[in-house]
């Protein structure tokens, strides 16, 4: 049982130590440690952690010392707002994910987060212009239903489908591997301010935190666990990509994949998943009939 939760307290601890939601729970059941964090001895919280005295210590140090700090006046002066996990705008399709985050912190059009007509494009970043024609094809009718295409603003597959998105008129949300001090990759300058102003751009790591390797395979689970189903337009055969189709497998999502040339190094990905069950995609009038179909079921 989640108990109360003051928003300060939490964000100050989001910062210093970005636990995912399970990890927070311990600090708040049977008794809620996180009311009185600063005062409690930094065993105790190694102890409902479960992590050294060490790192407790040091969690306990950065605590105190950040509790001063507004941190919902300081996101509001960067234009970063931030959506705790009781929050109304905190997806709840997210609570179904493997380890889902404590905070996610958004710029943009927040009000996106109450669509629950989301999915998800994602292909290679050394994606050809067969991708691009696959997307321009795919996207308009997405957009016309009103679904909000959910991307990662990775270069490649990701950027063409954000920019199609926008081109059309429709409604993107980027989900990055970082926080909002930084920016990856960096040729996507324009389009993650543009998108920062009218679209959304989202996150799950305090704005201080780099792009790190392992942040992205974490990051696509939010990106399929925002959407409905799953859009493939190329992969090879071991790619990022494919992890994220795994998780929305697992998930019990819909895969959708584009076919692609046999002789491809791009597509061998796409193709495998073909030969495993995925979904070909002809268009994206026959991606809506087939959610439409699953939809009139329940």
């Amino acid at each position: 049982m989640i108990l109360a939760v003051d928003t300060q307290r939490l964000l100050a601890l989001h910062y210093v130590y970005p636990l995912p939601l399970q990890k927070l729970q311990q600090l708040l059941s049977p008794v809620n440690i996180l009311n009185t964090f600063e005062d409690i001895h930094y065993d105790e919280i190694a102890k409902a952690l479960q992590i050294s005295a060490s790192k407790a210590c040091r969690i306990s140090q950065s605590f105190r010392q950040v509790m001063t700090k507004s941190f919902e006046d300081a996101y509001a002066r960067a234009n970063i707002f931030p959506i705790p996990f009781y929050h109304p705008y905190f997806p709840a399709q997210l609570f179904e994910i493997p380890s889902p985050p404590t905070v996610l912190y958004v710029k943009g059009q927040y009000s996106l987060l109450t669509n629950k007509k989301q999915i998800a494009i994602i292909g290679s970043r050394k994606a050809t212009a067969y991708s691009k024609r696959a997307i321009d094809v795919i996207v308009p009718p997405l957009v016309q239903r009103g679904y909000t295409v959910v991307s990662g603003l990775a270069r490649g597959a990701d950027t063409m489908a954000h920019r199609a998105t926008i081109n059309m008129g429709g409604y993107t949300i980027a989900v990055l591997g970082h926080g909002f001090n930084y920016l990856y990759p960096t040729e996507n300058h324009i389009l993650a301010k543009q998108m920062a102003e009218q679209q959304l751009l989202m996150t799950e790591y305090p704005p201080y935190m780099k792009p790190e390797k392992w942040h992205f395979p974490m990051r696509n689970r939010i990106i399929s666990g925002l959407s409905q189903a799953l859009i493939v337009t190329e992969a090879a055969l071991k790619s990022g990509t494919l992890i994220t189709t795994e998780l929305a497998l697992e998930q019990g999502k819909d895969v959708f994949v584009v076919p692609g040339p046999i002789d491809v190094a791009q597509s061998r990905g796409t193709n495998q998943l073909l030969l495993e069950g995925a979904i070909p995609v002809i268009n994206g009038h026959q991606i809506l009939e087939t959610l439409d179909l699953f939809s009139n079921k329940n």
